[in-house]
């Protein structure tokens, strides 16, 4: 591959559960501390291991990525599997890393292979007339498209290891992702000492581990020694003083502790425990002195309807309280949820997406719970629902929306995804300067306290346990004390209290809370879209303008109460034809929802609901063919 390019792409594929995701994280942190931006997406299946599983990556000398794109320059490969089902990801001039042992290897032979993908890449095979082997596979790369096949020896290379370090022939598999680390960390020409940084960042104090991996790094450098560097980035042409390399499950954690979270509840489930994982891992939180000023409550309970309850009696105390699910936990809180409504609760619910209905796809992205999040619960009552749409933007979303819940006292929902949740990106340190934690107007109670006094909208909240006060709580209509109360005057001046506090979040929010434009103010097309998308759609805008078309991307933060007077002062120059929108669902809900709050209608869609993440070099395509005319509506499919 001659030159050195701006960019790379990089997949790594191998079986649920043999390092692929370690290998990830190494390759990140190496590649980032020599200065270059770094976004990598992971997609496995829903069982423990032996499923195929994949991680796609983008590097960056230009600046900190925030999409992928297809086809990569490196594939590098664990398994048979893998060749298999990616060997028409890898671009002309590429390179393919593999296990020679499997060369033998053909497509019926493979046992964890879905029979679904089997066919559909013996397809592929055939129609290229290509034999179903991993031999005839290369042969074919190198020959048609120009790919270099560098074939490593595993076997070889973990023996050699073995003997020199005396390793049970039994954990040799926990080595592959040494090779993958190394073998494409030397096709990138990176040093052994940054390697060796990022295997002691790995492994921190098992030591061995690092010494064994670099003993590794050596023997696959030295049998690709003719190979160092073939792939070359550019000199990084940016600069971060300090980055983090996270998770977005990892930025909302790390958020929550800075928003004085002294109460997490949550029931295991796939995408949204890693948050509560890391959130474990912190006995006592500790200042810039090292004293310590508290810690964080973490409660694995026993189904999501007790995390939710339990999250509304911490918050009836004063803490801080939040839970955290994915769709069919969140439809086990939704009782709870009304209750919080009902009791203005300033709850907060941090609601991660992926792929259903019911178990669905529970380890692939979506974003076809927006109607979910907006809309479920019995009887109408005030709730808040945010969007984020990468990771910098989840850490100080994750703080507002605790300042919301406490300051007007209505249960917030946090909807991120999946593909959100799992990326690892980098991203710059947050500005804790213009952080603030807003409690709202407190009480200290006493006789005669009135929790939810009809006074003004937002009731001074006191504490469960404030000295001489009592309070009632019930699920009931109530008057101000809190008791039951059927009487119509009570039940329309409560009943109109909690809602009408949507009105005053509508007025006091700003609009950088609520609406986000990006690209010129006068576009010739707007693209409407919420969360993760953003990312990908910034840079299809970006490739357009290079073209000469302006495009904008109207990024919508708070779906509910929508901001309808501002989308409608925004979008008042274009006419419906003009506008279209991008979400992972088969409806494209976000248009449905801006129709019935603004009265607008948005029929050019592009979706995407096969569960991965939506690449650049498809929406490009997706969005030209709508721009053009041809079609109204394109539905993305790419993805292994």
């Amino acid at each position: 591959m001659g030159g050195s390019l701006k960019e790379v792409g990089i997949l790594l594929g191998g079986p649920q559960g043999s390092g692929i995701e370690t290998s990830m994280w190494i390759l990140s942190r190496v590649l980032v501390s020599k200065g270059y931006g770094v976004i990598a997406d992971r997609e496995y299946f829903s069982n423990i291991t032996g499923r195929h599983s994949y991680i796609q990556m983008l590097a960056s000398s230009v600046k900190p990525p925030r999409s992928l794109k297809y086809p990569v320059e490196i594939l590098a490969s664990m398994d048979a599997e893998t060749v298999f089902t990616h060997f028409t990801d890898i671009s002309e001039g590429g390179i393919l890393i593999y296990d020679v042992n499997t060369s033998s290897r053909r497509i019926d032979e493979i046992p964890s292979m879905e029979d679904a993908t089997r066919e559909r890449v013996a397809r592929i095979l055939s129609d290229k007339n290509v034999e179903p082997s991993v031999e005839s596979v290369v042969k074919y790369l190198e020959r048609d498209k120009r790919i270099l096949p560098l074939g490593l020896d595993f076997s070889a290379l973990l023996k050699t290891l073995s003997e020199q370090y005396r390793i049970d022939a039994r954990a040799l598999s926990r080595f592959l992702s040494g090779i993958i680390v190394s073998s494409v960390a030397v096709v990138l020409g990176l040093s052994e000492e940054a390697v060796v940084q990022g295997f002691e960042q790995q492994f921190g104090e098992r030591k061995h581990l690092v010494e064994q991996n670099t003993a590794l790094y050596r023997l696959v450098r030295d049998a690709l020694s003719n190979h160092y560097g073939a792939v070359r980035l550019d000199e990084p042409g940016f600069s971060m003083e300090k980055a983090m390399v996270v998770t977005g499950n990892d930025v909302v954690a790390i958020a929550k502790i800075v928003a004085g979270v002294r109460y997490q509840s949550y029931y295991p489930i796939t995408p949204a425990a890693d948050e509560s994982f890391l959130l474990e891992r912190y006995d006592n939180i500790v200042d810039e002195t090292g004293e310590v000023v508290g810690s964080v409550v973490v409660v694995q309970t026993e189904d999501e309807i007790a995390a939710v309850n339990s999250a509304i009696g911490a918050a009836l105390t004063g803490a801080r309280a939040s839970t955290t699910t994915s769709g069919p936990g969140f439809d086990l809180m939704v009782e709870g949820l009304s209750w919080a409504g009902m009791n203005e609760v300033p709850l907060v619910i941090t609601y991660y997406q992926r792929g259903g209905p019911s178990t669905g796809q529970p380890t692939r992205g979506s974003q076809s719970d927006l109607f979910n999040a907006v809309f479920a619960g019995h009887g109408e009552f005030a709730r808040v629902v945010l969007s984020s749409s990468d990771h910098l933007e989840a850490f100080y979303d994750t703080i507002e929306a605790f300042n919301i819940a406490e300051k007007y006292q209505v249960p917030v929902i946090h909807l991120l995804d999946k593909f959100l949740a799992n990326t690892v990106a980098v991203m710059p340190v947050p500005d804790l300067g213009g952080v603030g934690i807003e409690r709202g107007v407190l009480a200290k109670g006493g006789p005669g306290y009135k929790r939810f006094s009809l006074e003004s909208l937002i009731s001074p909240r006191a504490f469960i346990g404030a000295r001489d006060t009592v309070m009632w709580y019930t699920g009931d209509e109530h008057d101000e004390h809190g008791h039951i109360a059927e009487d119509p005057e009570i039940r329309v001046k409560m009943y109109s209290k909690r809602i009408e506090k949507l009105n005053l979040i509508q007025r006091e929010l700003p609009l950088e809370r609520k609406l986000r434009l990006h690209g010129p103010g006068s576009p010739d097309y707007l693209v409407v879209g919420w969360g993760s998308v953003k990312g990908v759609v910034l840079d299809a805008i970006e490739y357009f303008s290079e073209k000469g078309l302006r495009m904008a991307y109207l990024d919508v933060k708070l779906l509910w109460p929508f901001p309808s007077e501002e989308f409608l002062k925004i979008t008042s120059g274009l006419p419906d034809s003009r506008i279209l929108a991008v979400e992972h669902s088969y409806g494209v809900n976000i248009a449905e929802l801006v129709s019935m709050s603004t009265g607008r209608r948005i029929v050019k869609r592009v979706s995407k609901y096969t569960g991965r993440p939506i690449m650049l070099d498809e929406l490009v395509k997706g969005l030209e063919e709508i721009v053009s005319g041809r079609r109204e509506r394109v539905v993305l499919t790419y993805g292994a």
